[in-house]
C-alpha cells in the first residue's frame, strides 16, 4: 500500500519535472516570437518580406523573379514611398478624420490576399486582366471575350466599403499604381478622345467638345482634325472642374479616386519603375503562378515623350496652371514635378503654380 502511494507520488513528481523542463525549453522561443512581433510590427506585408527572405536563404530561385539584392532594393524603395506618402498626407491634412474615404474603385481578392485601387490609364488594363484571372476566369476566355473587363470583374468583386477594405487589410497586400499626372492625362486623351470608338461615349463627347470650343475668327488657323485637339480637350476638362461636375474616370485625379491618405498602402508602384515594381509585387504576394509582369495595353498610337511634349506645347500657361491646380495633390503625394512642362509651353505669360 505504502509502496503504491510512493510510486504514484514519484510519477506525479516526474510529470511536474518534465513539464517544468519543457516550459524552460520553450520559454526563450516564446520570448523571441513576442520580441520579433513587436520589433517588426508584423503587418501582413512585413510578414511576406520576412518569408521571402527565408525563401532566398533556403529555396530555389525561379526564373523571371527578382534576385535577393534586387528584391530588397525595391523593398527599400517601397518603404521610402510609403513614408513619403504618409508624411505628405499629414502635412496636407488629407489624413484627418474630416476627410472622406472613397472605397468605390477598390477590388479585394480574398483568395490571393491582395487589394488594388484601380486607377485608369495607369497599367489598369494589365491588372484588370490579372484580377479577372485571380477571380477564376480562364486566360482563354479573357483573351477572346468582347465583354468589358471591368464589368467582368465587378461580377466577382463587389464594390467594397471603407470598413470592408480595412478589415481585409489585416491579411492582405494593398497596392496602387501611379504615373505622372500629365502623362496620364495625355494617355487618356490619346486613347479615349483621339482614338475613340465610333459612336461610343467618348466619341460623342468629342463632338460636343468641338462644337463648344472650336471657333473660327481668331488669329490661329482653325484645326481640321475630326477629334478635339489637345487644347480644346484641356479647356473642356478645366471648365468641367470650374462647374464642379464629376470628371471622367480616365482623368479624375487619383487622389480623389483612391483617397490614398485614408488607407494604408503596402506597395506603391510607379510607371517609371513599373517592370521591377510589378515583379516585386508578384513575388511579395506569391502570384507568380497566375500573374505575369507584362503590359497588356501600350496605347493606341504613339505615346512617346516626343508626342507628349508636342501636346503640351499647344497649351497656354494659364491652362497648365489650371491642370496643376486640378492634379496638385497627385503631384505632391507621389513626388512628381511639373516644372519641365512650363518649359515646354514657353514663357510668354506669368504663372503661379507653387
Amino acid at each position: 500500500m505504502v509502496a503504491g502511494r510512493r510510486n504514484v507520488s514519484m510519477m506525479r513528481l516526474g510529470r511536474c519535472v518534465a513539464f517544468l523542463a519543457a516550459a524552460a525549453f520553450l520559454l526563450p522561443f516564446t520570448i523571441l516570437l513576442m520580441v520579433a512581433d513587436q520589433q517588426y510590427n508584423l503587418t501582413y506585408s512585413s510578414k511576406r518580406v520576412f518569408y521571402q527572405e527565408y525563401i532566398f536563404e533556403n529555396g530555389s530561385h525561379d526564373e523571371g523573379l527578382l534576385t535577393r539584392d534586387k528584391f530588397m532594393e525595391v523593398n527599400a524603395r517601397m518603404d521610402a514611398r510609403r513614408d513619403y506618402l504618409r508624411s505628405e498626407c499629414s502635412k496636407l491634412g488629407l489624413d484627418s478624420s474630416s476627410q472622406k474615404s472613397n472605397a468605390w474603385e477598390y477590388l479585394i481578392n480574398r483568395q490571393y490576399h491582395v487589394i488594388w485601387c484601380n486607377i485608369f490609364k495607369a497599367a489598369s488594363t494589365s491588372w484588370m486582366y490579372n484580377f479577372n484571372l485571380m477571380a477564376n476566369y480562364s486566360a482563354a476566355f479573357l483573351d477572346k471575350t468582347k465583354e468589358v473587363p471591368l464589368e467582368l470583374a465587378r461580377r466577382k468583386y463587389a464594390r467594397p466599403t471603407a470598413e470592408m477594405i480595412k478589415k481585409a487589410q489585416g491579411d492582405s497586400i494593398t497596392f496602387l499604381i501611379v504615373r505622372h499626372p500629365l502623362e496620364r492625362l495625355a494617355s487618356a486623351y490619346n486613347d479615349k478622345i483621339v482614338h475613340a470608338w465610333p459612336k461610343s461615349f467618348h466619341d460623342k463627347m468629342g463632338y460636343r467638345i468641338i462644337k463648344k470650343y472650336r471657333k473660327a475668327g481668331g488669329t490661329q488657323p482653325v484645326p481640321t482634325e475630326k477629334y478635339p485637339v489637345f487644347e480644346e480637350f484641356v479647356a473642356y476638362v478645366l471648365d468641367e472642374v470650374k462647374a464642379k461636375r464629376s470628371l471622367d474616370m480616365h482623368w479624375t485625379p487619383y487622389t480623389t479616386f483612391c483617397t490614398p491618405c485614408k488607407f494604408n498602402f503596402d506597395v506603391i508602384l510607379k510607371f517609371e519603375t513599373l517592370d521591377e515594381d510589378q515583379r516585386y509585387l508578384i513575388q511579395l504576394a506569391r502570384l507568380q503562378d497566375i500573374v505575369k509582369p507584362e503590359w497588356r495595353n501600350s496605347g493606341k498610337g504613339p505615346n512617346t515623350l516626343h508626342n507628349i511634349n508636342h501636346l503640351y506645347s499647344r497649351l497656354k500657361k494659364s491652362q497648365l496652371d489650371g491642370l496643376y491646380k486640378l492634379y496638385r495633390y497627385d503631384f505632391q503625394l507621389f513626388n512628381y514635378t511639373i516644372e519641365n512642362y512650363y518649359e515646354i509651353v514657353g514663357a510668354d505669360e506669368s504663372s503661379n503654380h507653387g
